[in-house]
């Protein structure tokens, strides 16, 4: 991809940002390339710079520039997002803030941490151990802090634990201009002003720029019991853990993965489980608790026809069961050789999760098209990845059909078009459509705290 040269608005705003933040300033063709995209199908372009931000102090002075100038600024972090949300234009600046990765402050007996953003999930809970503490929110997949929260990241645990919305109690975050300002409180409430703290999260980027958090902590579990069942139809499948959830079994964590994404996990690592509708599931606490929740949901499981393939409260044999839902798009890919995945998301409420999966799964089967499908079944979530063969440009628009169909299904249901992947390019139609009421209240949020319009622009909102 070609690099295009600076036009003259741009060669200043590279002056003053070099004058402002020296080396921090790059313009190597190959991190202009690196930086210019997360792992999503959509497009991008290189930016005319990466400023690798160090402090808030960084994130200021760039954003002051950026804002004279009237420059697009794509903010990022690891860019493991799958909606397009970090990818850049050939007309911006890339604000990347994974350098940001101090943890500043852990307030064992308070449950909170402060970090900066740029901190990673993993890096985050391996200093915390010490205090017999973990931070259980947020995506299977290894990501930023910042990035969690700009997208209200979530995933396995958020049936227990939450999504990042109900686990950032405070922010720092630079607004357009550069003014930073500060959000919430360390304490667990608060009725003071209004809830700038959770309008940031979620917000992509579009309306400040998240440096630091403070995140809620949890005490590590003494025990913990896993399970994987197999089940002889979706319609059991979801039905038991509507059960479950209904009789106050504390699932830590309920998984589906639907017999395509079983029988790729068979081809592509041996996997063992008979090739059907399988759940697997998690409980936490101590260990009387544990296994009388789990002799509970066997009882539930029996009513609904639901078999036992493995169960452990073995730590290490619990992550080796649990890997299979982290190989779960790997091993979908490989159904397909050198394909590529169009990734979506919604959410729906539960009692409809069994119409809304078999509904597309009949659309799946039409198109004649490979997408497998896991689900956050606790949350109502599933996911599909829709696979695209190589230069395959039918299937990709066949895929765009399909994804379309499957947010108004979601929307009819009463549901969401994203339960946890974000707005940013992909679902920028789809908000409007399930936010019609609402849209121009967040376009005049928009415009008052970004009224040039440089954060992230064209993503959570298409232009007015």
């Amino acid at each position: 991809m070609t690099i295009p040269p600076c036009t003259e608005s741009g060669s200043s705003v590279l002056d003053e940002l070099k004058a402002a933040l020296g080396s921090r300033v790059s313009t190597d063709g190959e991190l202009l390339q690196n930086r210019a995209h997360d792992r999503s199908h959509h497009d991008w372009a290189p930016p005319l710079a990466v400023v690798e931000a160090a402090s808030t102090a960084d994130v200021s002075a760039a954003l002051r520039i950026c804002h004279e100038h009237h420059t697009p600024v794509v903010p990022r972090g690891s860019g493991t997002g799958l909606e397009g949300g970090a990818n850049t234009t050939a007309d911006s600046i890339c604000l990347d803030v994974s350098a940001m990765n101090r943890v500043l402050t852990v307030a064992a007996d308070d449950l909170y941490a402060t970090v900066e953003a740029g901190v990673m999930k993993s890096a985050l809970n391996a200093a915390l151990p010490e205090h017999h503490l973990q931070f259980a929110a947020g995506p299977g997949v290894d990501a930023t802090v910042g990035g969690m929260a700009a997208t209200s990241a979530s995933g396995t645990t958020a049936v227990h634990y939450g999504t990042m919305k109900e686990n950032v109690l405070a922010l720092t975050v630079v607004l357009a201009d550069g003014s930073v300002i500060t959000t919430g409180s360390t304490t667990k409430k608060t009725s003071a002003g209004y809830d700038l703290t959770h309008l940031f999260v979620g917000s992509e980027g579009t309306l400040g720029v998240i440096t630091e958090a403070t995140l809620t902590l949890h005490p590590i579990p003494a025990s913990t019991k896993m399970g994987v069942w197999s089940c002889p139809s979706l319609q059991h499948a979801v039905e038991l853990v509507v059960k479950a959830l209904r009789s106050s079994l504390r699932l830590t964590r309920v998984e589906l993965l639907d017999r395509v994404t079983v029988d790729a996990l068979a081809r592509y690592t041996g996997y063992t489980a008979p090739v059907t509708e399988t759940l697997m599931v998690e409980f936490v606490g101590d260990r009387t608790e544990v296994e009388s929740q789990y002799a509970r949901f066997a009882g539930l499981a029996a009513q609904f026809e639901a078999a036992e393939h493995a169960s452990t409260s073995d730590p290490a044999e619990s992550s080796r069961l649990w890997q299979a839902r982290h190989d779960a798009l790997p091993a979908a890919l490989a159904l397909v050789p050198g394909s590529a995945p169009l990734p979506t998301d919604v959410c729906v409420p539960i009692s409809r999760l069994p119409a809304c999966i078999l509904a597309t799964q009949k659309d799946i089967a039409a198109s004649g098209l490979v997408a497998p499908i896991v689900g956050h079944v606790g949350d109502g979530n599933f996911h599909v990845a829709i696979l695209l063969p190589p230069g395959d440009e039918r299937a990709r628009e066949q895929a765009e059909e399909l994804n379309a169909r499957l947010v108004e299904r979601a929307l009819a249901a009463g549901g969401t078009c994203t339960g946890e992947h974000g707005v940013g390019l992909g679902k920028v139609s789809a908000m409007a459509m399930e936010h019609a009421t609402a849209l121009q209240t967040m376009r005049t949020i928009k415009a008052s705290l970004d009224p040039r319009g440089i954060l992230n622009p064209g993503k959570v909102l298409a232009a007015s």
